[in-house]
């Protein structure tokens, strides 16, 4: 199972981003959406998990939840913006991974049997840090992680 990785698009969803979504199972949007019509655009690849983001502040973006569970494969995954905000113990709850944003910055950890993962920004650039997005492959309850630039 493929689960597309993607944060901090700040109302801009890139082509590269577009071809790397396509054909994954599920999609994992980190926060920072800027609008709508990002989520429309994800939902028509493939099932759509989404938070909201610190700058998700407008109507539209009231009903989206700050965090997001989710069992994928026999996987459960927890889904939060910014991870300074973790208000979980996620080994004691039995997450095997959390995917964050916020920090634009890609990275991928694992610490006490939990893998952290944030997929960068794959939106508007930030100082020179690159797009970025991720995914994560399942399989018989192994999961891997892959982070990919989009753009230098």
């Amino acid at each position: 199972m493929r689960i597309g990785l993607i944060s901090d698009t700040h109302g801009l969803l890139r082509p590269e981003a577009l071809d790397f979504l396509a054909g994954s199972d599920h999609i994992v949007h980190g926060g920072d959406i800027g609008g709508p019509d990002i989520l429309e655009r994800l939902a028509a690849i493939a099932p759509l998990t989404v938070v909201r983001g610190n700058n998700d502040t407008a109507v539209w973006a009231r009903s989206i939840p700050e965090t997001a569970r989710l069992e994928v494969g026999g996987i459960a995954v927890y889904v939060i913006h910014d991870l300074k905000a973790l208000d979980i113990d996620p080994g004691a709850a039995g997450v095997r991974v959390v995917v964050s944003g916020h920090s634009h910055k890609p990275a991928s950890a694992e610490r006490g049997g939990v893998l952290y993962v944030n997929p960068g920004s794959a939106g508007r650039r930030r100082f020179s840090l690159p797009i970025a997005a991720g995914e994560l492959l399942v399989d018989g309850g192994r999961v891997e992680v892959r982070l990919v630039t989009l753009a230098p």
